[in-house]
């Protein structure tokens, strides 16, 4: 099932699919931070109110605002 990010937990795992058709211009922004499409990431933190989301991706940290959070289209890793 395809989703954004702010529809994960911590703890889940997912792979970037793509990119939300509304969001180009963080495109980007997102592809120079590594988030390719089939790359694999995992949810660290949420901060209370969803903004920003700490993600584990190709062995670093990185934070998202949630605005750049929901560019990034996603299916979920069981």
């Amino acid at each position: 099932m395809n989703e954004g990010l702010g529809g994960l937990s911590v703890g889940d795992r997912a792979a970037v699919i793509g990119f939300n058709q509304g969001q180009q211009h963080y495109r980007q922004k997102l592809l120079a931070m590594g988030l390719t499409p089939g790359t694999e990431l995992s949810v660290v933190r949420v901060a209370p109110l969803g903004d920003p989301v700490e993600i584990k991706v190709r062995g670093f940290s990185l934070s998202l605002r949630k605005a750049e959070a929901d560019a990034l289209k996603i299916e979920r890793i069981d």
